[in-house]
């Protein structure tokens, strides 16, 4: 077990070259690899300069690696036109598609005993520990997985094992984990590096994924003063040390504690980034441990044109929509459809307000009647644009025609709570 590299602080901003160059030392401490396999994010974490420190992959090692396999997860494969401009710099035809249905091998069961204590009682299912076949059996002496470690949803803070075990895992895999995270509460989850996700895959990589010749590269990305983004910190390692002094470092980067809670909250969603509510509800989630009961969130998504990345799961939101724990609970026990897709279930949890505040979704290309049909409130995203130009907004808090409003540029690089909550 070792930690290549392990540098970063509040104020650190690494620069282009000294991720290089942190990133060469780290991989020469490695030794000689000769058949490299690199799984970073999608354009959905794009902010994680993962493409750029792949292309650094790619430059150090030339044409030893062998294969790029985006860890998707549920997500839509990547275009060519999003791979050129998060990759510029690694060749196209070294990109691999994960299909979380079809490419997958189970390495092993976490038992369901060690389930049903992580839930407290809730669960008793086994988890399967799922895993594209290219990183079981690809032949590969190194696998880099590479990341960006910050507060997430469903596992807490986001990556380590995650990237491996779950984006790019299969149906059950991701399905029963998402379900144990919304099941357990992620109020109780989010911001927390230990909880019961993360002890399952924790469970898992101890028992099956030990054989792989795995390697975390995992960056700490914050806001700057002036608004543009720092890597705070990167860190480099092969166990779970590496991780946790990444999460210590991203609570201190991504987690804002306010003294005051939000009455009115604008969230900005990057259309470039952005396409889908299963991917924008990160405005949802990283915002309700913050906002007031009875506070409203409006949510200016340009680019967002479908509910889920997944055919079979848009369908299903559709169907069910965001009606709340109680409701949802009651769609999987009674309806074999959503009762199978447990990830789909745990997502219509997780951005639910439970009634408490409203939710007003702005869409570039969905219509009143799909967004209200969901349990969404609509706004039409011209007029609010105007109204909350996130060109204009400040990150934080400010007055808009005497309206205090709470703007967050980018849900995806932090998470907001009162203390209250906590």
């Amino acid at each position: 077990m070792s930690l290549y590299c392990s540098t970063g602080s509040i104020d650190t901003d690494l620069s282009p070259r000294q991720l290089n160059d942190l990133l060469v030392e780290a991989l020469t401490k490695l030794g000689d690899r000769k058949s490299i396999l690199a799984v970073p994010p999608d354009q959905s974490r794009e902010h994680s300069r993962a493409g750029e420190l792949t292309g650094y992959v790619y430059k150090h090692y030339g044409d030893k690696l062998k294969a790029v396999l985006p860890a998707i997860g549920t997500h839509t494969p990547m275009r060519p036109d999003q791979l050129a401009h998060m990759f510029p710099a690694v060749p196209q035809n070294l990109f691999k598609v994960h299909n979380w249905r079809t490419d997958v091998e189970t390495l092993g069961e976490v038992p369901s005993e060690f389930i049903r204590e992580q839930s407290e009682g809730k669960l008793d299912y086994a988890w399967p520990a799922q895993v594209n076949k290219l990183i079981s059996n690809g032949g590969f002496d190194l696998i880099l997985s590479i990341g960006q470690v910050v507060p997430h949803e469903v596992i807490g803070m986001a990556n380590f094992t995650k990237n491996i075990l779950i984006g790019t895992g299969g149906r059950e895999g991701i399905n029963r984990s998402h379900y144990l995270g919304a099941v357990y509460g992620m109020e109780r989850i989010m911001g927390r590096a230990l909880n019961p996700v993360r002890n399952v895959l924790s469970y898992a990589s101890d028992h099956f994924l030990r054989p792989l010749p795995i390697v975390y590269a995992q960056t700490v990305v914050g806001r700057k003063a002036d608004g543009g983004l720092a890597v705070r910190g990167l860190f480099i390692g092969d166990d779970i040390e590496c991780f946790l002094q990444a999460a210590e470092l991203s609570l201190k980067v991504n987690f804002e504690i306010l003294d005051k809670q939000i009455a009115k909250a604008v969230v900005f969603l990057d259309p470039s980034e952005f396409h889908s509510t299963w991917i924008g509800n990160k405005a949802v989630y990283r915002t309700r441990m913050a906002l007031a009961d009875g506070a409203e969130l409006i949510i200016l998504a340009p680019g967002v044109h479908e509910f889920g990345e997944d055919k079979g799961i848009d369908g299903l939101i559709r169907k069910y929509g965001y009606r709340g724990t109680p409701c949802t609970l009651k769609a999987v026990k009674e309806n074999p459809d959503l009762g199978s897709d447990l990830s789909a279930a745990a997502h219509l949890i997780h951005a639910s307000s439970e009634g408490r505040f409203k939710i007003t979704w702005c869409p570039g290309h969905l219509t009143r009647e799909e967004v209200e049909g969901v349990g969404f409130g609509y706004g039409g995203l011209k007029e609010m644009t105007s109204r909350y130009d996130p060109q204009k907004l400040n990150c934080g808090y400010n007055q808009v025609d005497g309206e205090e409003v709470f703007f967050v540029p980018n849900p995806g690089l932090g998470l907001w709570a009162h203390r209250s909550r906590l």
